[in-house]
């Protein structure tokens, strides 16, 4: 069966490499040393680390959460999948010093996946919010390497496909795992129709909302101020193919230019140069973050935030702010960001993939709900005319987020038994992290 499994997965990734060469090369082509566990970037400086997986942004930020957590004694390992969750893991984990290494996650062939285990030697792995490759767990199940899954969901759109094929799900990939740390009682009732025993599953609540306060830039800081030139500061987020056009003609409709700074964060890189010209486009005295120091106006209509690591950091300015991914009907991206500043925030109705904090939010009345750009348009001119409205709603936002706060808590108690491991190799090798 594994001969079978590597040999379509090596097929599929043949086929289509020629296609992600021709569109997006240059974003991948300095990953694959990485993917193919060669990169010697990646070799621990010591082995019997503990074994951090995510997947890419949202899950890195998790991660790079809850290494800050760990005991100041124990070393980790982040892994991740795409290009810009390897930036935000390399951000987030750049106080810990070489405590914390980030790496790539190989493809899940034999060879590398042996390869990349025998240069780390992990001691326990974590999966965040559960990222399952079959062959990777057997493998380190092979090792007698525990596996524990934290902030575990199941969303709208995977749950059906994994129930109907629940019993190979199960003994492929759910099976490998100790134990499940989920964000709610929902994830716990899908987990448990995927026949995983209660007893293997502990809700231990989001830990999206225990994100420590990203830092403030002082360097961008004084940028947005030049920028917005006293100007309200409307940030719109994580945005995805279609959106732009939406947000560029909501911000038109609320008579955003001459009143209103707006700032417009596409979701993947790769994206950037496509964006910039359809802002350009209608708005030809806009900008880019990348050039913003070197050239363009002091007070734009636009600025194009095309930026890793930044987004965070800016919602703590705005005035208001729109989550994308929500109008697109893609699942929705993390309304927290924008509302722990007490940012009043707009989201479209796509929010599978947050269910559970949409819920929330929904009850709690602690943003806005639009439908399309002219509902967004209205809301943002609403509240530039009525500041007070704005707050009070991103006021309701800022409680509910602290209200919400423990998960860290209840993670790093799911994790403990995995602590004595990771100290018990290094203790073996002789090491200090």
């Amino acid at each position: 069966m594994w001969w079978i499994y590597q040999a379509v997965l090596a097929a599929g990734l043949l086929g289509v490499a020629p296609w992600l060469l021709a569109r997006r090369g240059r974003h991948y082509l300095p990953t694959l040393r990485g993917r193919l566990a060669r990169d010697p970037g990646t070799a621990s400086l010591t082995p019997g680390r503990l074994w951090i997986h995510a997947v890419s942004v949202g899950e890195a930020a998790v991660a790079a959460a809850l290494a800050a957590r760990l005991p100041a004694d124990l070393p980790c390992l982040v892994t991740t999948i795409t290009p810009t969750g390897q930036a935000r893991a390399r951000a987030g984990l750049a106080g810990l010093g070489p405590r914390a290494e980030v790496a790539y996650l190989p493809f899940d062939l034999g060879p590398l996946v042996e390869r990349f285990l025998r240069r780390h030697e992990p001691a326990a792995l974590v999966l965040v919010e559960g990222d399952y490759w079959p062959l990777l767990l057997a493998r380190v199940r092979r090792r007698d390497v525990p596996v524990r899954v934290v902030n575990g969901r199941f969303s709208d759109r995977s749950f059906p496909r994994l129930h109907r094929a629940r019993t190979l799900v199960r003994r492929l990939l759910l099976d490998r795992v100790d134990l499940f740390g989920v964000q709610s009682a929902l994830d716990r009732e899908r987990l448990r129709a995927l026949g995983v025993p209660e007893e293997r599953i502990v809700v231990t609540g989001n830990l999206k909302f225990d994100f420590p306060e990203p830092p403030e830039l002082p360097a961008l800081s004084s940028l947005l101020a030049r920028w917005s030139a006293g100007r309200p500061i409307l940030v719109a987020g994580s945005t995805m193919s279609g959106e732009e056009s939406a947000v560029l003609a909501a911000y038109i409709q609320a008579r955003g230019p001459g009143r209103a700074l707006l700032l417009l964060a596409p979701r993947h890189p790769d994206r950037f140069d496509a964006v910039w010209e359809l802002v350009r486009a209608q708005f030809p005295a806009a900008i880019r973050r990348s050039s913003a120091e070197r050239s363009g106006p002091s007070s734009p209509p636009v600025v194009l935030l095309d930026s890793i690591g930044e987004l965070a950091s800016v919602y703590r300015g705005a005035a208001a702010a729109f989550v994308g991914g929500t109008l697109s009907g893609t699942g929705g991206h993390n309304p927290i960001e924008p509302a722990r500043f007490g940012v009043p925030v707009a989201a479209g109705p796509s929010m599978e993939n947050f269910r559970e904090i949409a819920e929330q939010f929904d009850r709690d009345e602690a943003w806005s709900r639009v439908r399309d750009d002219q509902e967004l348009g209205r809301l943002w001119g609403r509240f530039l005319d009525e500041p007070g409205t704005g707050r009070a709603i991103g006021e309701r936002g800022r409680l509910l987020i602290a209200a919400n706060r423990g998960a860290i808590e209840r993670t790093l108690e799911l994790l403990k038994p995995l602590f004595e491991l990771v100290r018990r190799a290094q203790a073996a090798q002789g090491a200090t992290p």
